[in-house]
């Protein structure tokens, strides 16, 4: 058994665990409670209603960020709970950019550089102040000034990101710094002309950030939107009107970050797709890969990026390039989630060289991703942990499951996306949820086992819950 990334309890056996299941997610909330059911003995644990049915012995927390007792966990070391308190190094795509280039810096061999695209991070209150946010965004010029005379289809294209917002709000496409100036005064003529209206958004915003903080840092329920999903605060936090959603935007989230846009993608059906893998992590720190993974596609056939199209309304439409499901109407989804080992197995081997070299991969091109997907996970997190310690604390007493988008380029390399925390789990829907299940499943097994000295824990993992990375950060 792993050394020094669990806490050894010391618990009477005549005293179960009192196991409060609490969710707050009608998808969810009864896999978990089946879970603990089959997977522990009845004697073993005793599911309360509420904090005060706990007085004294073990205890399990598992359920909605602010809903944890952080204070009491941190105080009594037979008491666990389903996240970290602080983990905004993985979760906050500016931070996460921090951690990965960080982490380069010191470890130049490090399969990051080659999973995780360059970012050029920026802060924006208004349009007309771009020129300045990009004074040191030297990758970003550079582009603008090869792209200058080239013609659409030759020039480096880029994704903009707000590096706090969700479920793809505000993903946008650029290739030049018009594209992009016009992003930003297409936001900004969305902003009311009210100055009460004014004031009254910047105090929200004020409320809303000391809200944030003092939830530690709290992932928002997000999806990927295809060329990267967003995360950050809580959507139901911010109060937004249909009309009002983009100025939100910007004036709420003022951090951004642009990468390179990922051409061309793998596809099937002609449809873009990213992979949702589910990734738990343990103690300080143990981190585990859930194979059973998601395959989540576009709504529309894909097109190149330098080939617009227009929505009803004459505004650009991305359809095609985002593959958040949230953005899809429910007329729109059907076929748009799939499970990833069912994809087919073999490629078009006419179609490029890159797909005729994928085909004849031995194990097949799925197993190639996965094993890519493992190695990228487990080193991302020891990044954040040894390298952005201030941003990433990983609890003796925690474990936290996280939702981590990859998406597959043509020549079968595995791009990371984002992380999220508290991932969305009914964008599975009904059909796959099993995969769900069978996570909740392996993580008692894996997670809550383990640290009440049940029989049957399996530390080391299990054939469908790869452990990836077991570091010992010195914490007890």
């Amino acid at each position: 058994m792993p050394q020094g990334t669990y806490v050894v309890t010391k618990m009477s056996a005549s005293r179960p665990i009192d196991c409060l299941l609490n969710y707050e997610d009608p998808y969810v909330q009864p896999l978990i409670v089946e879970a603990f059911q089959r997977r522990l003995p009845a004697s073993s644990f005793k599911l309360i209603k509420s904090p005060e049915e706990h007085r004294v012995g073990p205890m399990i927390q598992f359920g909605a960020y602010e809903a944890l007792d952080f204070e009491k966990a941190v105080e009594m070391p037979n008491i666990l709970i389903n996240a970290y308190v602080i983990r905004k190094a993985l979760i906050r795509k500016h931070y996460l950019s921090t951690t990965v280039s960080h982490w380069i810096a010191k470890h130049p061999e490090s399969e990051l550089k080659d999973h995780v695209k360059p970012s050029v991070e920026f802060e924006l209150d208004y349009a007309e102040f771009l020129d300045d946010a990009l004074v040191e965004a030297w990758e970003l010029q550079e582009a603008f000034q090869k792209n200058a005379e080239k013609d659409p289809k030759d020039r480096e294209w880029w994704i903009l990101k707000p590096g706090m917002s969700d479920r793809g709000q505000g993903i946008k496409i650029f290739s030049t710094e018009q594209e992009l100036q016009e992003i930003f005064e297409a936001w900004e003529a969305e902003r009311p002309d009210s100055d009460d209206e004014e004031d009254d958004d910047d105090g929200q915003q004020d409320g809303e950030k000391e809200n944030a903080d003092a939830r530690g840092d709290q992932a928002s329920k997000n999806e990927h939107e295809g060329a990267d999903g967003v995360d950050g605060v809580d959507s139901s936090s911010i109060k937004v009107t249909e009309e009002k959603k983009e100025y939100i935007i910007t004036s709420q989230l003022r951090h951004f970050v642009a990468q390179p846009y990922i051409h061309p993608p793998l596809t099937f059906e002609d449809r873009k797709f990213h992979i949702r893998t589910y990734v738990l992590a343990v103690g300080a720190l143990r981190v585990y890969v859930y194979k059973p993974m998601l395959a989540l596609f576009a709504a529309t056939p894909y097109g190149a990026p330098w080939e617009k199209k227009t929505d009803s309304d004459g505004q650009p439409d991305l359809r095609a390039h985002l593959t958040n499901t949230c953005l899809q109407d429910s007329d729109q989804r059907e076929g748009s989630v799939r499970a990833f080992w069912d994809l087919p197995d073999t490629l078009d081997a006419s179609n490029t060289a890159a797909h005729a070299e994928l085909a004849g991969l031995s194990g097949g091109w799925k197993e190639h991703v996965f094993s890519q997907i493992c190695t990228v996970t487990g080193e991302l997190f020891e990044a954040a942990a040894r390298g952005m310690m201030i941003h990433f604390q990983p609890l003796p007493q925690a474990f936290e499951l996280f939702g981590v988008d990859y998406m597959v380029d043509a020549q079968g390399t595995a791009w990371l996306l984002e992380i999220n925390a508290f991932p969305d789990f009914r964008q599975t829907g009904d059909d796959l949820k099993g995969i769900v299940e069978g996570l909740f499943a392996e993580t008692v097994d894996v997670a809550v086992k383990p640290f009440f000295q049940l029989e049957g824990a399996k530390p080391e993992g299990t054939d469908t819950l790869k452990q990836v990375l077991d570091i010992d950060l010195g914490r007890r």
